[in-house]
């Protein structure tokens, strides 16, 4: 048996192929499914199955893709309701990898239709389980997520209980030395608080994960159900176009348009600049955001932008722009974006720079606009008299945001707060929007998340 894992850093994703007498099965691969194909040429395998555990709210799968080239059937949950050809998975189905074979956990909590796949050897030795976003490394997947979106929906409240029977009655219920291989690590939005490993045990799970601990099935629930993070705009767009199966990724982002720095833009459409803040802020296209090149860029375009809403893309080079349209193909926004431009035409717009001296000698005379999650704020307020709007939710509420005075946008780094400030720009007109950045630290003990 040879199991390898395959890691997008920048959306904290876990795929795999499990290996077995050159026989391959691929579970949750991302959108390219190149990795996987390349792989099995260089192994002289054949891929044979293809596993979903669910349908991905926080990234697109590739599956589709990868079952039509290689003529290999997918296998996921009857209750998924899956529209592309399929083979159904459920609870006790068997099927052959190799040596191995691979049966099918009804494992619901994070989602109604959620499956693991657990891997026994030849003796019919329990060796691994593949849990998708049910079992986390220190945690257990979030269960608000499939609450309007996807063939079955549930309650928070409902996925909790059903969370609390799946550990107990099934995770549990393995034996210690089975390894834990989760779809997704620390830093994604899928639980609240993994730790930064990659892979586990049973054992070392129910002795540290705090899901995994003694308590009430009530008591379960509020645990479950508290202070759940911020749900990007995306998440219930990629739920459906996981159910139904994404074009063909390399077709898909050679669709993207290049345009040149004199093309005449539409008005309606975002411009989203993605160069650092210093060179938005010397020069920019009125009305733009700045949404900075980053390890989670793809998360908070789909937090910020509609998955409806077309926009035109800015970076500062080619090889940025083309990387950018892959990872925004990785949350299926790659058909919104109108064009890709390597350099704002017409860029006379500039960014006011704070008077940090006079800020800090009169914060009163300022707005000052918090845009970190509420649960930050709670735990860490800057500014006593800080109006709190989270970055996800700024644009529906911008009407919230006094214009009496100049203001001033803060999170924890700066890297929020550039594309807070930027949004606020384009619809405030008569007093001047700053953008705190890093000079935050200087209001607090420790830096937060960015």
């Amino acid at each position: 048996m040879k199991i390898e894992q395959f890691e997008d850093k920048n959306l904290a994703q876990f795929s795999y192929i499990l290996m077995s007498d050159a026989e391959i099965a691929v579970i949750d691969p991302a959108r390219d499914p190149k990795p996987y194909e390349e792989y099995a040429m260089l192994h002289d395998a054949k891929i044979t199955a293809i596993i979903e555990t669910h349908p991905h709210a926080d990234f697109v799968s590739g599956h589709l893709e990868l079952s039509e080239a290689k003529q290999t059937p997918i296998y996921v949950s009857s209750k998924l309701g899956a529209t592309y050809k399929h083979t159904p998975f459920n609870h006790g189905d068997e099927l052959k990898i190799g040596n191995l074979t691979l049966r099918a956990l009804e494992t619901p909590g994070h989602s109604p239709d959620s499956i693991s796949v657990l891997v026994l050897d030849e003796n019919g030795k329990e060796q691994a389980v593949f849990t998708g976003d049910a079992l986390l490394l220190g945690d257990v997947g979030r269960p608000d997520l499939r609450e309007t979106v996807g063939h079955e929906t549930s309650s928070r409240d409902q996925l909790a209980r059903q969370m609390y029977h799946t550990t107990r009655e099934i995770f549990m219920k393995l034996p210690d030395d089975v390894l834990v291989y989760p779809a997704h690590g620390a830093g994604s939005l899928c639980g609240k608080s993994m730790s930064k490993a990659k892979s586990s045990t049973i054992g070392e799970e129910k002795a540290t994960n705090a899901a995994l601990q003694p308590m009430t099935q009530d008591e379960f629930v509020t645990y479950l159900t508290s202070e759940l993070p911020f749900v990007p705009k995306y998440f219930g767009h990629a739920v459906e176009l996981n159910r139904t199966g994404a074009p063909k990724y390399d077709s898909a982002i050679k669709k993207v348009p290049i345009l040149g720095p004199d093309h005449k833009l539409e008005q309606e459409p975002l411009v989203i600049d993605t160069r650092p803040q210093d060179q938005f802020r010397q020069g920019h296209l009125d009305s733009s955001i700045n949404l900075p090149d980053g390890p989670k860029f793809e998360t908070w375009l789909g937090s910020v932008v509609w998955p409806d809403e077309p926009f035109y893309l800015i970076a500062r080079d080619e090889d940025q722009l083309r990387e950018l349209i892959c990872r925004t193909a990785s949350i299926g926004y790659e058909g919104n974006i109108r064009g890709a431009i390597l350099t704002p035409p017409a860029a006379v717009e500039t960014a006011p720079t704070l008077d940090l001296a006079h800020f800090k000698a009169n914060p009163d005379h300022y707005t000052i606009l918090d845009i970190r999650n509420t649960n930050e704020v709670k735990e860490k307020p800057i500014f006593a008299n800080a109006l709190a709007i989270p970055l996800p939710e700024l644009r529906e509420h911008l009407q919230e945001v006094p214009t009496d005075k100049p203001i001033v946008v803060h999170c924890a780094s700066g890297y929020r707060s550039a594309v807070g400030a930027s949004i606020l720009t384009a619809v405030v007109e008569d007093v001047s929007v700053y953008d705190l950045g890093d000079a935050v630290t200087q209001f607090m003990p420790s830096s937060g998340q960015a």
